[in-house]
């Protein structure tokens, strides 16, 4: 997908809503674990609710791999349920991958090609020859780590190195990678503060925004310093919405938790 057919669906839909798709059999409702596949029933039952109220879904992977093969099988028909039934729809492999290039490059060809997901997350640390190969897939985005929501943030990401914090060398240095213009990057909604600088930095590139909800991230203070000329965001909402129930009308209540949002969404786009 372009990112021009991303924005066209933001500008129709009124919503820059990106549902996280993180199924844990310990939260889903417990009639569902009576079926053959309760991680993909789960997430089918979501994605018919809620379709028509956000951009984008975002499995993370690794609430997939801990159930092994069967987990895996699970985020398969995921993907295919979502490529056959609704193409418009933006998806995220949220794997946070990166390794050396041919490794990266095997990556790269599990995501984009067998399982035919739009884009992937990728962590930097080991430089342009680790994110380069995803970058090398035509009408993919490869998502970099920018500046995470996670308290371990602080660690890395803000310290100053000659004078410059980490993240803004990141960003600054990824810019000059082969096929940048295929980048987008995550940045933390509980680092609201940050966007205006990160933004001179990367003033029209899409930001992956996730923490808006149960992390405590504010979807207005993101918009006021994230939001670009093309819109440029992608608000990531996961356990405040698909846990918002345990019960059988799981579906719906996860639906009104997205209309919630779609609607701040909406009156943000319309001002």
């Amino acid at each position: 997908m372009t990112t021009q057919q991303l924005v066209s669906q933001i500008n129709q839909k009124k919503s820059f809503l990106c549902i996280g798709l993180d199924v844990d059999l310990n939260k889903i409702p417990s009639h569902l674990l009576k079926l053959e596949d309760p991680i993909f029933e789960f997430n089918k039952a979501i994605i018919d609710a809620t379709h028509h109220l956000c951009v984008a879904y975002k499995p993370n992977t690794a609430f997939y791999e801990a159930y092994g093969i069967k987990g895996w099988q699970s985020l398969e028909k995921t993907i295919n349920y979502l490529n056959e039934k609704h193409p418009e729809i933006y998806t995220i492999a949220d794997a946070k991958r990166g390794d050396i290039g041919n490794t990266s490059t095997m990556y790269a060809k599990a995501f984009f090609e067998d399982l035919a997901f739009d884009s992937v997350t990728v962590a930097p640390y080991m430089g342009k020859d680790s994110i380069e190969p995803f970058l090398a897939f035509e009408n993919k985005h490869t998502i970099m780590l920018a500046l995470t929501s996670n308290e371990g943030a602080f660690d890395f990401q803000t310290q100053k190195i000659e004078g410059k914090e980490l993240y803004k060398q990141v960003l600054e240095t990824s810019k000059e990678w082969e096929n940048s213009e295929n980048l987008m990057y995550v940045v933390g909604a509980t680092k609201a503060e940050y966007f205006k600088e990160i933004r001179k930095i990367v003033p029209t590139s899409f930001l992956l925004v996730p923490g808006v909800g149960a992390q405590g991230g504010n979807l207005q203070d993101v918009c006021k310093y994230g939001l670009s000329e093309n819109i440029g965001l992608l608000i990531n909402s996961s356990r405040g919405i698909i846990y918002a129930s345990k019960n059988e009308d799981f579906a719906e209540i996860a639906a009104v938790k997205a209309l919630e949002l779609q609607v701040q969404m909406a009156d943000i786009l319309n001002n």
